[in-house]
């Protein structure tokens, strides 16, 4: 395992309390071979590091984007605190050299999977929450997600609403969006198709579009645009 002082000196952060800091390393699976009273696994402080990342991230990107509406915030979160941008910046840390891991994810290289890293960087991130409180974790997080924002007020993203939906509705609704075919017309050199997104049985949005991936994209931007800003039941 690497000297945890590296990540510190990343981090640009001292844990007070190593202890909850070890916690935000331990997966599942190797707490559940280890089997040691009282050794908890990741995933509470993980439920805590979320909560806070999207308070945090919320907080900052009303900060840099000051005229922006609800819905454009909303989007801005959903890029910045997708598994892609907390998985490249646990590897940026170089979290994977801390994981604690069973074997079944060490053989399957657990720690290089995107989920492993984009949770354990959220735990961490609750672990840090824990040790020194809000104000100095969004100082950090602010840090570790400028480039990302600075990604965002460039308009250098390309977004892609199908994971941002999925993401969000899984998140909100404990659903995941299902795209159905509804039309396929014309030439078929020069086709269009008409897609219908439905989340728990109900038609949310629909999306044209030259092929199937561009109808289901449109129709994912919709659907995220109106369910993300007035929180929509489904």
């Amino acid at each position: 395992m690497k000297d945890i002082n590296l990540l510190y000196k990343k981090l640009d952060y001292t844990f007070r309390s190593p202890d909850i800091l070890a916690e935000a390393f331990r997966h599942s699976s190797y707490v559940n071979e280890v089997r040691m009273p009282g050794m908890r696994d990741n995933e509470r402080l993980e439920f805590l590091g979320d909560a806070v990342l999207d308070l945090a991230i919320s907080h900052i990107l009303m900060d840099v984007f000051k005229e922006a509406k609800e819905g454009d915030l909303s989007k801005y979160r959903a890029v910045a605190v997708n598994e892609n941008s907390l998985c490249q910046i646990a590897r940026e840390l170089g979290i994977g050299e801390f994981l604690l891991l069973g074997r079944g994810e060490e053989l399957t290289n657990g720690r290089n999977k995107p989920s492993i890293l984009a949770n354990t960087m959220e735990a961490i991130l609750g672990a840090l929450y824990l040790d020194t409180g809000y104000q100095e974790t969004k100082m950090i997080i602010r840090r570790l997600f400028f480039p990302v924002i600075k990604q965002i007020e460039a308009n250098e993203i390309k977004y892609d609403y199908k994971s941002m939906l999925q993401e969000f509705s899984q998140e909100t609704y404990k659903l995941l969006p299902e795209y159905h075919l509804l039309d396929e017309n014309g030439l078929a050199h020069d086709k269009t198709f008409t897609v219908a997104l439905v989340l728990n049985g109900k038609t949310i949005a629909e999306g044209k579009g030259k092929s199937k991936k561009e109808a289901e994209q449109k129709a994912a931007r919709e659907a995220f645009n109106c369910l993300s800003s007035k929180k929509k039941d489904i």
